[in-house]
């Protein structure tokens, strides 16, 4: 049997998969005790009736469910099998010659159904075909549910910014457009779930997974986070175009000991609730998102499966939450083989049911896991109730999908939503809007389009870089920056290398008038799995930015990367820097028509780039008495939160503050353009209470607003802050709003110096 968690990812590899897709999901035989004879359903039962309440159809069909139908609704398969790894090509010939196979269909799956289906990326003529026998083949009738990654991109679908660049154009409304546009491009080919989107937040950039995360503050990522699951289940979720959003990795995965994924998080509740927690509370309360992903670390010594506190207490009673929680890839497994808290493969199976977990995410092998939860019945170690709610959960998901009464997709629905225009264009402007300017000495950018020779250098210059859980670039779309620079300036003489060896380098830019180097991270160093010890420029590329700098040529620093990354020496020496992050399939494209003047950057920082990496932790939103001074160097950041620089230039003015009684905080701030371009900034407000009975964090963003300005032009914006947004935990373990006077602050980053001061519950 393979070690499941040795196998990084919660996903897979999307240019393997299509080949190999299909039928493989039916390879894996397992034994079960076997059942008596069960009765027939009557065909008027309530469960079957669309009519009746949801909640009254879960009842009525658990109420008919033996326990081995229930633990199989618990259970995912998947499309590629690890007992027969060795065989996938030979699956894949397979599914190739004969499709789908009903007679290995009924040896794994019988009478008992399937709960879950993953990593199959079928047609929806397949994924039908495979319905239609579950449905046809299985005592109850129950339909599968088909959950897929979809973290910015749903398979050959269209391919969006990374996450990190999503968060970059501080636009709630992409971020809705985004998620909606995901949604319906999977559901279109008989997806249900997406495994997104990620609202950990990102405060150790040492960790792989930072470019799959909306950045480091729980307010920006919650709001965006939001925005996410209200586009991709949309106003209902029985639709041809809406799916479940499972917010992940629930809880506090993102800032993991020592910066490695699934290493332990050192927080406690305070921490935990006023923090950690506030990324993903918007997504539950307000977005009813139907799904999580309970994450594979610990708190306090305590897994995140076996965490009742977390999946019960938060998530469910105090949250509302009517979902399914799935482990992550091998979560429940790790009970045993890496937290060592359950001595066999069904106490872990038990404790994580029992704690709140709904759904393996393939753990354990299909007989150990269903076997688990049969014998942790007979034996009372598995709460009958605990089984019951974590059934419930799946088949509520099933009946709010309207699987149980429309089960089947539109075949033709698929071209008619797969890249359409209208998703193309989305993933362009969200890659335009999350261009972050860092550096522009002199104003060398937008560089002229009246250039001549031009030289572009560096091993991110001729290839499209996409980040994780998107396919390999097709270099046949020459979307990738050095194409779409030759595009922009077709008359221009525009040479290159890609920096392996310096000296060919530096003779490529000998007649340039300016040079575009093409730096960042590549596959292998950024995305899960990929932790670093350093951050700084990978490969020999300081070495080669420094030759480049040394020439005297104007040079501007083009990052692609999943992280922040230490770029001291850049920042002191480049001319120009702009982050482009992983900006999708039209990246390539969106950087041209920045460098050269078409789109003004107009993208701002979520996470903080840190001078050094002895100085992580490094976020903005730290405890004030952190003691942040070394004796070796400068303590401050080299990029702060929310910091973003435009081709024209903007000042805040005019702050004020109003409160009436125990109605919501408004503060308003006049913004004005006050450069020569038109552009976007991004207005941003802190706050901090001055004095509280629990340290605060020295300020916290609370609200935020993308402003576009015409030369000259002021807008006066407003914000609304609920007064419940200023709330704090204190000792007593209570919600509270204290009484005392609060800072604001309004700007174009948490540097904001603006400010005001307001009071409350003050007579």
């Amino acid at each position: 049997m393979v070690n499941l968690v040795d196998m990084s990812r919660a996903g897979t590899v999307f240019h393997a998969v299509c080949a190999s897709a299909v039928l493989s999901v039916l390879v894996f035989s397992h034994v079960l005790p076997a059942q008596a004879p069960q009765p027939s359903v009557p065909a008027d039962a309530i469960y079957k009736q669309a009519g009746q309440p949801v909640e009254e159809r879960v009842r009525d069909l658990l109420r008919r469910m033996t326990p081995e139908e229930k633990a199989r609704q618990l259970d995912m398969y998947r499309g590629v099998s690890p007992s027969v790894e060795d065989d996938a090509q030979k699956s894949a010939d397979d599914i190739k010659a004969h499709g789908f196979r009903p007679d290995i269909a009924e040896k794994t799956w019988g009478s008992l159904g399937v709960g879950s289906i993953h990593d199959l990326y079928g047609a929806p003529e397949l994924n039908n075909e495979i319905q239609k026998w579950v449905i046809a083949h299985t005592r109850l009738g129950i339909p599968a549910l088909f959950a897929e990654e979809g973290l910015h991109g749903f398979s050959t679908g269209t391919i969006f910014p990374a996450q990190i660049n999503l968060a970059a154009t501080w636009s709630t409304q992409l971020a809705t457009q985004t998620g909606a546009a995901i949604a319906a491009e999977a559901r279109a080919t008989g997806i249900h779930m997406l495994f997104a989107p990620v609202l950990d937040l990102a405060r150790d950039p040492r960790w792989g997974r930072i470019e799959e995360d909306f950045g480091e503050d729980p307010w920006l990522t919650g709001q965006m986070g939001l925005a996410c699951v209200q586009g991709m289940q949309g106003a209902s979720l029985a639709t041809d175009h809406s799916v479940i959003a499972e917010p992940k990795h629930f809880a506090a995965h993102g800032s993991p000991e020592s910066g490695t994924n699934t290493s332990p998080v050192h927080i406690g509740e305070r921490e935990l609730r006023s923090v950690m927690l506030k990324s993903f509370e918007p997504s539950f309360r307000q977005g009813h998102a139907m799904g999580t992903m309970a994450a594979y670390h610990e708190i306090d010594g305590i897994p995140v499966t076996a965490d009742p506190f977390l999946l019960n207490t938060i998530l469910r009673s105090e949250w509302g939450f009517k979902g399914f929680v799935l482990s992550d890839l091998g979560a429940i497994r790790r009970l045993y083989d890496a937290h060592y808290v359950a001595a066999s493969p069904k106490a872990a199976v038990v404790m994580a049911i029992n704690s709140g977990v709904d759904m393996q995410f393939y753990d354990f092998d299909h007989a150990t896991f269903q076997n688990a939860i049969i014998n942790g019945i007979k034996d009372g170690s598995l709460s009958s109730t605990a089984l019951d709610r974590a059934v419930s959960d799946v088949l509520r998901v099933k009946f709010e999908l309207g699987l149980f009464d429309h089960p089947f997709i539109d075949p033709t629905l698929n071209s008619r939503q797969h890249r359409s225009q209208q998703r193309l264009d989305i993933s362009y402007e969200s890659a335009l809007q999350s261009m972050t300017l860092l550096k522009n000495k002199d104003n060398l950018l937008p560089l002229s389009k009246d250039l001549k020779k031009i030289a572009v250098i560096g091993p991110n210059a001729s290839v499209a870089r996409y980040g994780d859980y998107a396919p390999e670039p097709d270099e046949r779309s020459h979307n990738d920056m050095l194409s779409q620079i030759r595009q922009t300036l077709p008359k221009a003489a525009i040479s290159y290398a890609d920096g392996k060896s310096i000296p060919q380098a530096l003779d490529q830019i000998k007649d340039a008038q300016a040079v575009i180097l093409a730096l960042g991270e590549r596959p292998g160093i950024s995305g899960e799995g990929s932790d670093r010890s350093s951050i700084d420029l990978p490969d020999n590329q300081e070495a080669l930015l420094e030759a480049v700098v040394a020439t005297g040529k104007p040079t501007v620093l083009v990052l692609q990367n999943g992280r922040p990354l230490t770029i001291g020496w850049a920042k002191e020496h480049a001319d120009a820097i702009l982050e482009a992050w992983y900006p999708g399939e039209f990246g390539g494209k969106a950087i041209a028509a920045t460098l050269f003047g078409d789109n003004n950057p107009s993208g701002h920082l979520t996470t903080t780039f840190p001078r050094s990496i002895g100085m992580l932790p490094d976020y903005y939103n730290s405890d004030p008495s952190k003691n942040h001074k070394y004796i070796d160097g400068d303590d401050q950041p080299l990029f702060p939160f929310g910091y973003g620089l435009s081709y024209t230039t903007f000042k805040f003015s005019n702050l004020g503050v109003e409160i009436k009684g125990s109605g919501p905080i408004t503060v308003s701030v006049d913004v004005t353009n006050t450069g020569k371009a038109a552009g976007d900034d991004v207005a941003q407000l802190y706050v901090r209470q001055d004095v509280s009975s629990v340290e605060t964090p020295d300020r916290s963003l609370k609200a935020f607003s993308r402003v576009h300005l015409d030369p000259g032009e002021t807008k006066r914006v407003v914000f609304s802050i609920p007064q419940q947004e200023l709330e704090i935990w204190n000792a007593s373990k209570q919600w509270v709003l204290e009484p005392g006077s609060f800072t604001v602050w309004a700007g174009d980053s948490s540097r904001a110096d603006l400010s005001s001061k307001f009071s409350l519950g003050q007579n």
